[in-house]
């Protein structure tokens, strides 16, 4: 099994998307190893944007994420951090697919509700900053036979 790392942004728990999007990932039959809810730290953002620094859209950004609270998670699954991408989609709401969530509901490329881990070695830098390893909750999902 893979894992990856989630986060709601604040327009995603704002505009009270946060069950709706949980359910896009729970029906595919992937497991939620973790979750909370919190206000996401000026520290804490300006370490997982750490390689935007000094880009435009950087201070802007810091702000937005670090604006109101989040949902953060670990998700579990085969192929999760493909999946996942593929759920949320594009980046830009304009490129991702219907059906996807940022081609649903997101409007903006920084404003786009979501983000998630890209690739193994970033989920293990990216949960490190919000989850230690033993909020990490190891259980049985009914549908892991059928995945």
């Amino acid at each position: 099994m893979e894992r990856t790392f989630v986060y709601l942004k604040p327009n995603a728990v704002r505009r009270g998307l946060v069950g709706e999007i949980i359910k896009r990932f729970e029906q595919r039959g992937i497991k939620i190893v973790a979750l909370k809810l919190l206000w996401m730290s000026k520290q804490q953002a300006e370490k997982l944007y750490e390689m935007h620094k000094g880009k435009s859209f950087y201070n802007d950004l810091i702000d937005f994420v670090t604006g109101g609270p989040i949902v953060a998670m670990i998700v579990e699954a085969p192929r999760v951090i493909e999946m996942v991408r593929h759920i949320i989609g594009d980046t830009d709401p304009l490129k991702a697919g219907t059906g996807t969530i940022r081609g649903e509901f997101a409007l903006t490329i920084t404003k786009n509700l979501i983000h998630a881990s890209d690739s193994k070695e970033n989920f293990e830098r990216e949960y490190k900053i919000f989850f230690s390893d033993d909020e990490i909750i190891d259980y049985y999902l009914d549908v892991q036979d059928d995945i």
